[in-house]
C-alpha cells in the first residue's frame, strides 16, 4: 500500500512543477493587456487599465491571416509527409528485420542524437535552388522530425502479430495493400500522437523559417512577431498580444488531444 505522506509529497511536487510551467503563460497573458510603459516592466501584476488596443493593433498591422495561412500550410504538409514516410519505413524495418534494416533503423536513431547543422542545410538548398520555397521548409522539417516518428512507430509495430501479415498474404493481399488496409488502421493511436507532436514542433519553431525562408510573405505566424520588434522602440504589450494569438490555437489542440499523446507515447515505449 502506498504511504499517504509519499502521495502528498508527489502531488505537491507535481503542483509546483505545473506552476513553474504556467507562470510564463500567465505573464504573457497579463502583459498583453497593458500599455507600452507598463508592459515594458514585465511585471506579474494585473494591469492598471485593461487595454484591448494591443489585439486590435495586431489584427490591423500584423499580417496575421497570412501568417496563419503559411503556418497551417507548412505544418499540414509536414504532418502528411512525416506520418506517411515514417509509417512506411517502420513497416519495412520491423517486418524485414535483417541486417540492412537494422542498420537503417540505427541511422534513424542517430537522427535523434545528432544536432541539425543549419549552415550546410542552407548551402545544400542553395545548390538545389530551392531555398526560400515552401518545399524546402517542408523537406527540412520532415528530415528533422522523421527519426522520432520512425522510432515511435517501430516500437508500436512490434506488438502487431506477424500472423496477421501471413494470413493476409495467403489470401492474396499484396504488400502495399497489407500496409494500407491492415497495418495502417492499427497505427491510428500512435499516428495521432505523431501528428500532434509534429504539428506543435513546426508551429512553434522560429529558427527554421528565419534561416531558410528568404521571402517575408512566406513567413510563418511566429516570425510575424518581427513586425512589432525593433532595436530602439518595442511595444511589448503588442508583442505579448501577438504571442497569445500564436499560442492559442496550438494550445487548444494540445489540451483537447493530450490523452492521445500520452497513450501513443506509452504504447510506443512499452510495446517497444
Amino acid at each position: 500500500m502506498e504511504h499517504p505522506g509519499r502521495k502528498t509529497f508527489v502531488s505537491a511536487i507535481v503542483f509546483l512543477g505545473a506552476l513553474v510551467i504556467l507562470v510564463p503563460f500567465y505573464m504573457i497573458l497579463v502583459n498583453s493587456f497593458k500599455g507600452i510603459r507598463e508592459s515594458a516592466l514585465f511585471g506579474m501584476g494585473l494591469p492598471s487599465t485593461w487595454n484591448l488596443d494591443n489585439y486590435k493593433e495586431v489584427f490591423d498591422k500584423g499580417n496575421i491571416l497570412r501568417g496563419f495561412k503559411n503556418s497551417f500550410l507548412i505544418s499540414g504538409l509536414v504532418v502528411v509527409c512525416v506520418t506517411l514516410f515514417a509509417s512506411m519505413a517502420a513497416f519495412v524495418i520491423q517486418r524485414r528485420d535483417d541486417r540492412f534494416m537494422r542498420s537503417a533503423y540505427l541511422v534513424f536513431i542517430m537522427g535523434l542524437i545528432v544536432p541539425v547543422s543549419i549552415v550546410p542545410t542552407i548551402r545544400l538548398m542553395g545548390d538545389l535552388h530551392i531555398r526560400g520555397t515552401y518545399f524546402s521548409l517542408v523537406m527540412y522539417y520532415t528530415a528533422v522530425l522523421l527519426p522520432f516518428a520512425v522510432f515511435l512507430l517501430v516500437g508500436f509495430m512490434k506488438q502487431i502479430p506477424r500472423e496477421l501479415d501471413e494470413a493476409a498474404l495467403l489470401e492474396g493481399c499484396g504488400y502495399f495493400r497489407l500496409y494500407w488496409r491492415i497495418i495502417l488502421p492499427l497505427l491510428v493511436t500512435v499516428l495521432v500522437t505523431v501528428t500532434i507532436v509534429v504539428m506543435v514542433s513546426v508551429w512553434n519553431d522560429f529558427f527554421g523559417p528565419f534561416y531558410l525562408m528568404t521571402d517575408s510573405t512566406k513567413w510563418t505566424i511566429v516570425l510575424q512577431i518581427f513586425n512589432f520588434v525593433s532595436l530602439y522602440n518595442t511595444n511589448w504589450g503588442i508583442v505579448f498580444a501577438f504571442m497569445v494569438i500564436v499560442i492559442a490555437p496550438i494550445l487548444l489542440v494540445y489540451l483537447l488531444l493530450q490523452r492521445y499523446i500520452i497513450d501513443g507515447l506509452t504504447a510506443g515505449s512499452v510495446k517497444g
